[in-house]
This record gives structure tokens, C-alpha cells and sequence, in this order.
């Protein structure tokens, strides 16, 4: 491991300092070991105030007065989480105070926090695979199997779960809290109740954000950002010129002739008159799919394979140019997108209105009305949800433009090359999440929001370590906290509606985007480059396949995959399964060997 960190209880033999390149190491105030790791010196701040040790791992603009002055606050545990409630940015909060040390990462899973026990002692990380370097920990097959068995669409908490055995993935809502030899998960954190009407609310949003830039864009060198030609991306591009004006402009150009990407973004970039502009043609991208046997990385399986060669090239360009920092709009979908599931709630508060949101889902996606209804009459809880998807597991896959109006995004069905053996591994993993499982807000629509957020972020956290590979830091601001916080404060139904997209981010950016691209109500289309991409790889794809490792332990049928590789395909459903399928074998094998070098190590 070259970057990242652990934390030691007082007293704990283990010593992880082999898994780091030049380790750094923090001791508890008895000279043992606290925080080993690696990290970069601009990239935290550790503060003293009285008996309180507290670290900042990540990006966080606050002076160390200013949080010593927070710091001298924190009596307790739950002083820790207010101190975590104030602060900007995106990063991990480490206390250490005489009731133990707290660690907690953000709210939607871009940082998490993952522990386990080492010899009798708990132990956490931000990364599972350093834990699983440290235990010789194997691979959870059962966890494994509900991300085959699910397409890639499986929410947390059971979709956020470590896939290494005997490693626990702290909820991104909770906390972790090591006290002598016992670990124990707190919840910290809830959303904030949708009340405040759009307009206020977007006044919130565009404060958040334009701290969020703010913070990244000064003293990092040259700083790159994506303009694709959609609100998000652009949205970033203006609010970082306003104080770095000379910034570089970055967008893979389209071979979809109904894709109008290219106008909005070249009528964004004529506005940028101090910026340069980067636009890379088809030909000279790698191709969708392309070297399908590379690894992003073995914290997890990557759920963004198709494009894993072109975001490695795309990386090293930008550090050819000299970008130190990029600015991406990742997780704006997720947060400002639509997601119908407050329906639920209008229906019974006010009915009215919402049947007239209803026709407006109905115009825009041809919903078939029976099936929509039986939707909103569902009264199950989250819990129940869940064992119907175990049950549902292998059925029919639902109808086309099935409204998406449950707790999860859609309902779970297994691909055809799932083997029986791994339907009854994920069909139990799934019943045992029922167990558990609780609504991460009250109104199904602001659940549905954390479902999707939560579902990528984990993803987009391995885009930024790509990034860091090429000596590039990658910033996502609108998967910051307080960011999040300021959006899921506004009602859902203000917030996402089908006249409008993305209503609140086009608010709140009022006087920040170009008109034009603020009015834009269409989004682009890479389709054609997803088609071209996948015949391109079909013989590496299928070399691939026919010696594969999921196929070895019996998780896959290598004859199904084979049989729907070479089988025409009415949509892109099939390419986009096969991607995740692709995720969870390069993944696989690469974790294999890496508890197998673990052994050798431990043996010499």
C-alpha cells in the first residue's frame, strides 16, 4: 500500500508500518503506536488542545487555529461528532481524547472507515485490503455473490459491505469509537429534514459550493477540471476561474451524432477567456472496455470498468500537461437528479399535487399506470423490501419503464450467468441485511438520494486514487458534506420534478453558469461509443471469461457469460452488466493472489 492509514488502540502489538513506503507514525502519549501510515504533508493537521489529540486526514480548508479553538470544545465522543458537523471539505476526523479515539469518514461512503481485530486487539483503516494485508483475511464469497447476483445496483448497506472476510465497513452514518480492547459503531449523523423551499435552499447550496471550490483551488499548481457540457462539470469550471482563471479545461470528445455535448461545451469554454481547453478525439482515446483484464485497484470491485483505460489515459495526459489538481463533477447526478420516491410521501400529505407530479412521470417515461399505482400502494418498510428481493431474486426481470419507487433504485435480479450456488449465497446475504437494515430517512425519496450517493461514492473514491497514481489530486466537491447537507435540506418534490432537471443545482447556480447551459434540458449520450467500445474487446473479453477464477469456485457459468458476449442485444442492459461482471473477476483474482503473497510474507 502506498498511501492511506491505521489506527492502533494503546498497547497493540501489531506493527503496520511494512504496508507503507516510508511510513509515518503518531504514537498515543505512552510511545506506542497511534496513526501509521502515509499520507501528504498539505493533506493534514493534526492539533493538540489540552487531553484531546485530533487529526485531519484529506481536504479540509481550515486554519490549525481555528480548529484548535474547535478542538478545545471536545470533552467527548459526542463532542466529536459536532466538531465533525463543522468543518468543510472531504476527509477523515481521527480523535483521541482519554475515553478512547474516534474515526469517521463522510456521509456517503467517499471515505469510509473499515476495522477488524489483530492479534486480540481492534484495529481500523481507511482501506480494507491494508487490513487484509495485516490479517491474511480471504475473500467474503457471500458478499461477493450479492454483488454478482445483483447487477451492480445493490444499495447499502449490504452494497457498501467489505467483500474481504472477517473486515466490517463502519455505515457511512456512524462512527467508529475504539476504547481499550473494543470497537463499537455509533451513529453521529442524520439528514436533515427537506423543508426548506427551493429558493432558500439554493442560496445554501450555492454558499456550500462555492466554499467547496474555493478551498481547492489555490496553492496546488496548475488546476485542471472536466467541462463535458453539462451543468455540473461546467458549474465547476466558472466557480474555480473565479479564482484561478488560467485553469486548464478537460473533455473527451463524442462519436454519437446525438450527442450536443461538444455545442454547450465549446459555448462554455468561448466564455473562459483566460482558460486552455483540452478535447481529446475518439481515435485518440482507448476504447470502452478496452485491456478488460487491468485492475483498478484491490480495495473493492470497480464498478466503472468500461471506462478504466480511457479515466488511466485520461490521467496521464492531464499530469503531461501539469495538472497537480482536477476538479469532477461526480455524485451530482446522484444528488440533484431524479429520483421519484417522495411520491410516496406527497401522495398522503398532499394528494393534489401529487398526482400532478405523477402525470408529469407519466408523460416523461411512459409508466404504465397499473404498475405505478400498485407502486405507491405499497406500505412495506425497508426491512420488508429487502426479503423481497431475496424472494424476487431470480424471477423475470420487471417491465420496461418500471417506475422506480421502491427503497432501493430497482429491484435486484440475478444475470443469467449466476450460478444456483451463488442465487442461494446472495438470497442469504440478502435475508440477513433484512435483519438489520433500517430507512436512512424517513421520507423514501431522501432515502432513495443516500441509496444512490452511497452506491458510487466508494467508486468515485477509486477514481481519485487512478488519479493519484498520475501524481494528480482528484477534488469531487459535490460529494463534500456540508455540499450534501445543503441539498437533502430541500423538499424532494421542490428539489426533483419531472418539468424541470436538476431544478435545484440550476437555482443555485443562477449567476454562475451560462444561460444557455443552465436551460439545458437534455444530457449526453455515449452510447455509440459503449457499442463500438464492446465489439472492439469482444475476443479479449471472451479470453478473459474462458478461464475465469468466479467460474473456478463455481459463482459463474464461463458457458452462460460466453453464450451472452456473443448474443445480439436489443439494449446496452447486457454491456452494462457485463461491466460489473468484469469488476468483480479482475477484482477477484487480484485478491486472491494478494492474500496468498500475505501468507509468504507472514512465512518469511
Amino acid at each position: 500500500m502506498n498511501t492511506g492509514f491505521v489506527v492502533l488502540p494503546d498497547g497493540c502489538p501489531t506493527d503496520p508500518k511494512w504496508l507503507f513506503e516510508s511510513p509515518q507514525v503518531m504514537t498515543h502519549p505512552s510511545g506506542k503506536p497511534w496513526l501509521v501510515g502515509r499520507w501528504d504533508a498539505d493533506e493534514i493537521v493534526r492539533v493538540q488542545a489540552g487531553s484531546v489529540c485530533a487529526v485531519v486526514i484529506g481536504h479540509c480548508p481550515v486554519t490549525t487555529a481555528r480548529l484548535i479553538r474547535l478542538v478545545e470544545r471536545v470533552q467527548s465522543p459526542s463532542d466529536a461528532s459536532a466538531l465533525a458537523r463543522e468543518l468543510p471539505g472531504s476527509y477523515h476526523l481521527i480523535v483521541a481524547s482519554p475515553e478512547g479515539t474516534s474515526v469517521r469518514g463522510t456521509i456517503t461512503g467517499l471515505r469510509q472507515i473499515f476495522h477488524t481485530r489483530v492479534d486480540g486487539h481492534p484495529v481500523a483503516s481507511d482501506r480494507p485490503d491494508t487490513l487484509a494485508l495485516l490479517t491474511g483475511a480471504g475473500v467474503d464469497e457471500g458478499v461477493l455473490a450479492a454483488r454478482l447476483a445483483t447487477g451492480g445496483l445493490l444499495p447499502a448497506p449490504l452494497g457498501s459491505a467489505s467483500v474481504w472476510s472477517g473486515i466490517r465497513a463502519v455505515p457511512d452514518d456512524h462512527c467508529l469509537l475504539i476504547t481499550g480492547g473494543r470497537a463499537k459503531e455509533i451513529p453521529w449523523w442524520r439528514p436533515p429534514e427537506p423543508e426548506l423551499p427551493l429558493e432558500q435552499g439554493a442560496s445554501a447550496v450555492h454558499a456550500a459550493l462555492e466554499e467547496a471550490v474555493g478551498g481547492r483551488t489555490v496553492g496546488q499548481g496548475l488546476l485542471s477540471a472536466d467541462l463535458s457540457g453539462g451543468m455540473d462539470s461546467t458549474a465547476l469550471c466558472f466557480l474555480g476561474a473565479r479564482r484561478t482563471p488560467d485553469l486548464l479545461t478537460f473533455r473527451w470528445a463524442e462519436s454519437d451524432s446525438g450527442n450536443d455535448d461538444a455545442a454547450f461545451a465549446a459555448h462554455s469554454a468561448a466564455l473562459l477567456e483566460h482558460a486552455s481547453h483540452m478535447v481529446v478525439a475518439q481515435h485518440e482515446l482507448p476504447a470502452l472496455f478496452a485491456h478488460p483484464a487491468d485492475l483498478a485497484d484491490t480495495e473493492q470491485p470497480y464498478l466503472f470498468t468500461r471506462t478504466l483505460a480511457r479515466m488511466k489515459h485520461t490521467a496521464g495526459l492531464l499530469a503531461e500537461r501539469g495538472s497537480r489538481a482536477h476538479l469532477a463533477g461526480h455524485g451530482a447526478d446522484e444528488l440533484f437528479g431524479r429520483l421519484p420516491g417522495y411520491l410516496h410521501r406527497l401522495l398522503r400529505r398532499r394528494p393534489r399535487l401529487a398526482v400532478r407530479h405523477l402525470r408529469g412521470y407519466q408523460a416523461l417515461n411512459r409508466w404504465p399506470l397499473r404498475g405505478t399505482l400498485a407502486e405507491l400502494a405499497r406500505a412495506d418498510s425497508v426491512r420488508d423490501w429487502w426479503r423481497g428481493q431475496a424472494d424476487s431474486l431470480t424471477d423475470p426481470a420487471p417491465a420496461p419503464r418500471h417506475p422506480p419507487l421502491g427503497w432501493g433504485l430497482m429491484p435486484l435480479r440475478a444475470p443469467a450467468w449466476v450460478t444456483d450456488a451463488a442465487v442461494d449465497a446472495a438470497r442469504s446475504e440478502l435475508r440477513k441485511t433484512a435483519e438489520i437494515a433500517r430507512p436512512f430517512a424517513a421520507d423514501r425519496g431522501q432515502h432513495q438520494f443516500l441509496v444512490a450517493l452511497r452506491a458510487t461514492a466508494p467508486a468515485y473514491r477509486q477514481f481519485a486514487g487512478l488519479f493519484g497514481q498520475a501524481g494528480i489530486r482528484l477534488h469531487q466537491p459535490y460529494l463534500d458534506d456540508r455540499v450534501v447537507e445543503a441539498a437533502l435540506a430541500v423538499q424532494v418534490h421542490e428539489r426533483c420534478t419531472p418539468w424541470e432537471y436538476k431544478p435545484l443545482l440550476a437555482a443555485a447556480m443562477r449567476d454562475v453558469l451560462p444561460e444557455r447551459v443552465r436551460a439545458r434540458t437534455t444530457k449526453g449520450s455515449f452510447d455509440e461509443d459503449l457499442r463500438v467500445g464492446f465489439s472492439r474487446s469482444l475476443d479479449e473479453l471472451l479470453e478473459l471469461f474462458a478461464d475465469s477464477e468466479l467460474a473456478r469456485v463455481g459463482l459463474i457459468s464461463a458457458d452462460a457469460v460466453r453464450t451472452q458476449l456473443l448474443t445480439p442485444q436489443a439494449n446496452l442492459n447486457r454491456n452494462f452488466a457485463i461491466e460489473q461482471l468484469l469488476g468483480c473477476e479482475t477484482w477477484f483474482r487480484a485478491a486472491r493472489n494478494l492474500a496468498r503473497n500475505e501468507r509468504r510474507h507472514r512465512q518469511t
